[in-house]
């Protein structure tokens, strides 16, 4: 079998289970180490005043979630500066803390790199690294281990971004691109127009740099976003690949091409000793360096329901501690998704309608001051009853049901998935 074609991936039948679907206009790896010059540690302190995209609440510092009868508390003992749970299908926010919080993202800025250039490359398309194509890497990066002069598939160099985190791959597909530069202006361009407006983006490797940061509010938008294409949901889902290694020639002339196995480091989806494989997960990206700390990206399905989950550097110092709190978010979202009143809202790109005929109303966004207010309140209230939380992802698949008029897209908010990748667990 070709190295390029051995993946490990898990998928079931389809289910009702329904995301949010918007159509674009056409057209953990080994820590890094910080770059010179790049941005000191973030304050400890969330800014007083954040955007309020989204909903008035999700522009508060602290906890922002809206309890109620039936409504679980949230997790104890969570560490992480920021993170946000919702709903994929209706594009709910279940609860978040600091969600517009600009920080650090490592390499979770990958999923928005992917949601651009993937679109760009047919993924059998062939390419063959020069020296220049591996020009600029910082010191200390993750690598998938790609070698110059060697030929590798788009689909090799994407299961290389997803499952290492290489920023070998990461350069070389930019390189493809036209280039960093121009690639960094494509990933600055699309956020604009995904409305991911906490995002500046100077590296595409999400490698430590001053004034590259995003927010768990707009990791959320990348991921949500990317989902909707079908090879972006196969990468982020895959466990385990054969990679292509080096080219080697025998005394008689024949020559062969040496392979191995990668794994993905998202511990959500691979598992590890302390952390389990969580049920449903399929995707999306973790990402850790000496400034941004941990972070991770993750997308689950469980009875239905889908979720996305961000969790931005936790401050507690134990080992797959992002993972912990991202898996333990993703239960409470799991038990709370229809039950608690949403505080705010993840909202469509740049000129998509949010509604079409026979579509789900919209999630009304949480405003005025005295929904703030309560949703601040009632965060506290939570905080001092020693709630807290943590989770993570899942898999989701589903080509674009859209519907095509004079060039423009709509938006419908729930379509059946025609196909659901989902994670079990181990047996």
């Amino acid at each position: 079998m070709p190295a390029s074609e051995k993946t490990t991936r898990h998928r079931l039948p389809v289910t009702a289970a329904a995301l949010l679907s918007f159509a674009l206009p056409v057209g953990l790896a080994s820590p890094a180490l910080a770059a010179p010059g790049a941005s000191a540690s973030p304050s400890a302190t969330p800014p007083a005043s954040m955007s309020t995209l989204g909903g008035a609440s999700l522009g508060l510092p602290g906890t922002q979630v809206r309890l109620a009868a039936g409504v679980p508390v949230l997790p104890k003992d969570l560490s992480a500066r920021s993170w946000i749970v919702s709903d994929a299908e209706s594009g709910q926010v279940l609860a978040a803390h600091n969600a517009h919080w600009k920080l650090a993202p490592a390499s979770t800025l990958k999923m928005l790199f992917a949601d651009t250039l993937v679109p760009k490359f047919p993924k059998t398309e062939k390419h063959k690294v020069v020296a220049h194509d591996l020009a600029g890497m910082g010191a200390g990066s993750s690598l998938v281990g790609i070698k110059e002069k060697e030929t590798y598939t788009v689909r090799d160099l994407w299961l290389g971004v997803f499952l290492r985190s290489g920023n070998d791959a990461v350069h070389v597909l930019s390189s493809m691109n036209g280039g960093v530069a121009q690639t960094v202006a494509d990933m600055n361009a699309h956020a604009k127009e995904l409305r991911a407006l906490d995002t500046n983006v100077v590296t595409p490797d999400g490698y430590d740099a001053k004034k590259q940061v995003s927010s768990a509010y707009d990791l959320t938008l990348f991921a949500r976003s990317g989902l909707q294409k079908k090879d972006f949901r196969a990468y982020c889902s895959t466990v385990r690949a054969s990679f292509p290694g080096a080219t080697t020639k025998s005394k008689k002339g024949k020559t062969t091409r040496d392979t191995f196995e990668i794994q993905n480091t998202n511990r959500l989806l691979s598992g590890d000793s302390d952390v389990p494989v969580y049920q449903g997960i399929a995707g999306v990206k973790n990402g850790n360096t000496t400034n941004a700390g941990a972070t991770f990206t993750g997308v689950a399905e469980r009875d239905g329901h889908v979720l996305l989950v961000t969790v931005m550097n936790p401050q507690k110092d134990e080992h797959n501690e992002v993972y912990k709190e991202a898996a333990a978010l993703l239960d409470w979202g799991f038990r709370a998704d229809g039950k608690v009143q949403p505080v705010g809202e993840l909202v469509a790109p740049e000129g998509v309608s949010t509604a079409q005929p026979g579509a789900t109303a919209p999630a009304t966004p949480t405003g005025g001051p005295g929904a703030s207010a309560s949703a601040h309140t009632e965060a506290g209230a939570a905080a001092r009853n020693g709630s807290g939380g943590a989770t993570v992802a899942l898999a989701l698949c589903g080509g674009l049901l859209v519907l095509l008029a004079a060039g423009v897209f709509l938006v419908n908010r729930r379509w059946p998935l025609p196909e659901l990748m989902r994670r079990r667990p181990r047996p």
